[in-house]
Parts: C-alpha cells; structure tokens; sequence
C-alpha cells in the first residue's frame, strides 16, 4: 500500500502516524517543505521515500511530486495530511490521481462556513445564523434582523486568524473601509463554553471511537485578548452533545477520517454546532486521548486506514488531561521549576510550543492528569497563576 503523506514533519507529533503506517508495511511517501537532511531521524527511517519541494502551496509542484512518486512506486492509494492547511491540495491531488477520499467538491461543502451552515440546517442541527459579509450594507441589515454582536470570520479559515467581532453599526462601517482579504461571512455572536466532538469515522460511517475537551475560552478570545487557555477532556461525554456529534458526522457523510467539531454549550445545558474540521484536533489533542484512555490513536488510524475492522474499538476514558499554557509575555506566581516538583506524577509533558501557535495557545504547555475535576483545578491555579 502507498500513502502519500503531506508535510510529514509538521506538526512534530505527526511522526506518530508516519511510524504507525510503517509499522502496518505501508510504503509511507513523504512531501514536504523542509530539506530531507532537516527531517528528524525516526522520520527519514519511517518514509520509505521523501519528495522535497520550497512550497507545498504551488499545486503544480505537488502534481510533480505525485507523479514521479507514482513513477516510482505505483499506483498511489491515500493521500492525506490530517492538517487543516492542507485539506484542499489532498481533494484536488485526490482528484487528479484518482486517489479515494475527500474531493474538492465536498471539501468546498464541508470546509467553508457557509457549506457548514447549509448541512447543519438540512439536518435539523441547532447553529448560529450565518450570511455572506460582501458589503456594510448587508451586515447591517442582517444586524437589523438578529441583533448585535456579530461574528465576522473568513468563510475558509483556521482558528480565528483575521476574526473580527462587531457591535454596532459604526464598527460595521469601520471594518469595511478598506476590502476584506477574503471572502467572509456574518455569524450570529454565541456566548458559551467551547465543547468539541472528536473521533474517527471507519470506511463503512461507522464511529470508531469519540473524545470531548472544553475550553476555557474561546480562540477568538484566546488570539484578540491574548488570554491563558486551558483545554481538559472530559470524562463523560453529554448525551445531547454526543446525540448531535453523531448526527452531524452522518450529515457530513465522512467515511475513513478523523473529525473535530466544535459546539457552544449554552448556559441552559442545551448544545449549538460551532463548526465542522475535517482532521484531528490541533495541538497536542491527540496525545490527549492517548493518555486519557491508555491508547494509541496512532496507531488505531492506521489500522483503519489499511483496511483493518476496528469498530467496535474498546476503549474507557479513565481521565482528565488537562493543556494548560502560559504566554512568554506575563509574569507566574510559581517559576516552572516549582511548578514541576509540585506536579510531581501529574505531570506528562512540559512542551515549547512552534511560533505559530503562540497568539492562539501561548508559548508553552503543560500536559497534567487527573481523576478529578478539583485535583485539575488546583494543578491549572498552580501554572497560571501571575504574580
């Protein structure tokens, strides 16, 4: 079997899901944007062969890589890169190469605001209101019709790069001096806690596995006030928020893929659908799972992704993993060195996190374990709290 896996050294953990393949015998076929002598060691020996190219945003280059990959290895059977970046240059390679999966048709169905939008109403999923933002005029009339704030975000987008939120008319106005830098939409503004819906869909639609984390406050927040994040998953997913999960993963008709949704949980309890990801969660999430359940979705994907049955996949979510982050620009109370001998077992990973995370996540994170929801609480005091 030969996978084409784009961008394989980016993000760093992604390595897991190259040695998984390779594990299963997969000739795994790498291309990607750093020199071949850049790779780190366990990846060069993962990839049974790697295609350097400067950009992986010129699909011309990519094309030339596809083909002599195939030139040399046969007929290719994935090609995937599980980053959000990368969606729309898998669809079209898919394309041209006959490769099954996501095409551009439906990435341009799944991945826009507004194609998300048209599934979460066909399907009965309660979403926040949505246009296309073209012009001032017509914000404020759809301000007219569901009130103030609104959203304004782009309609392909990823987490909450050049988000913008408005509050009267005058900012409406303001915001439309000069032309957006790409196509946007209006969204009606939602307060409430971040929720997600993770898993993966096997060949057949059928859910292999699912995960919840909540946020401390949303991306927008998190990139525009610079606020410390905190994500923790849950143990006990919400019946609503799974019964939604699952309804919105069959409207989407994802078959062999990873899926990350994002819903708001009011505070009444009830669940609104956010947005649809086709692709892991970011950051370190799926290191999350790993260690929430004493798993290896790794090597699970692979397993999928090569044909193996692994529905159902047993599985128990036996804790709190909690990704608490701290921002280079603030002070701490308890320098890292205390922090660490006070998390003693807690803690799992102490990570520096690539420069372009930081607006969203901070500069660094802590990964810490736990049963209990107040032994989480006093860990995330301990971190973040500033001097």
């Amino acid at each position: 079997m030969n996978v084409v896996f784009i961008s394989p050294h980016f993000p760093s953990h992604y390595i897991h899901f190259v040695q998984a393949l390779r594990e299963r015998g997969v000739n795994v076929l790498g291309i990607g944007d750093a020199p071949h002598d850049a790779l780190k060691p366990e990846l060069r020996n993962a990839l049974s062969e790697y295609y350097f190219t400067p950009s992986l945003d010129n699909h011309e280059a990519l094309l030339r890589a596809v083909g002599y990959l195939t030139w040399r290895h046969g007929r290719i059977h994935r090609i995937d890169s599980l980053n959000e970046t990368w969606l729309e240059s898998e669809a079209k390679l898919r394309a041209d190469f006959f490769v099954p999966g996501l095409l551009p048709g439906d990435i341009a169905r799944m991945r826009s605001k507004l194609g998300m939008h048209d599934v979460f109403k066909q399907a009965g999923i309660p979403h926040p209101d949505a246009i296309a933002a073209t012009d001032a005029a017509q914000v404020k009339a759809f301000a007219k019709r569901v009130g103030y704030p609104l959203v304004l975000k782009p309609d392909v987008g990823v987490g909450a790069a050049h988000t913008f939120k408005v509050k009267n008319d005058g900012e409406v106005e303001a915001l439309f001096t000069q032309p957006l830098p790409t196509s946007y939409v209006a969204q009606t503004f939602v307060q409430g806690a971040i929720v997600t819906y993770d898993g993966m869909v096997d060949a057949e639609g059928r859910i292999v596995c699912t995960f919840s984390h909540e946020y401390s406050n949303g991306i927008m927040e998190s990139v525009i006030e610079q606020r410390d994040t905190v994500i923790w998953s849950l143990r006990e997913l919400p019946a609503e928020l799974d019964a939604l999960g699952r309804r919105m993963v069959e409207a989407l008709g994802l078959r062999e893929r990873w899926f990350h949704l994002e819903f708001f949980r009011l505070d009444n309890g009830s669940f609104v659908a956010l947005e649809a990801n086709l692709r892991p969660p970011g950051s370190v999430l799926t290191d999350m799972m790993n260690y929430a359940c004493d798993i290896d979705v790794y090597r699970l994907w692979a397993r999928m992704l090569t044909g193996e049955s692994v529905t159902p996949f047993p599985y128990t979510r036996k804790y709190h993993v909690c990704h608490t982050a701290r921002r280079a620009s603030r002070r701490y109370l308890h320098p890292h060195r205390e922090v660490v001998s006070k998390l003693g077992d807690a803690l799992l990973q102490h990570l520096e996190m690539p420069a372009v995370f930081h607006s969203a996540l901070g500069n660094e994170i802590y990964l810490t374990r736990h049963q209990s929801l107040d032994t989480m609480k006093e860990a995330i005091r301990l971190i973040q709290t500033t001097s």
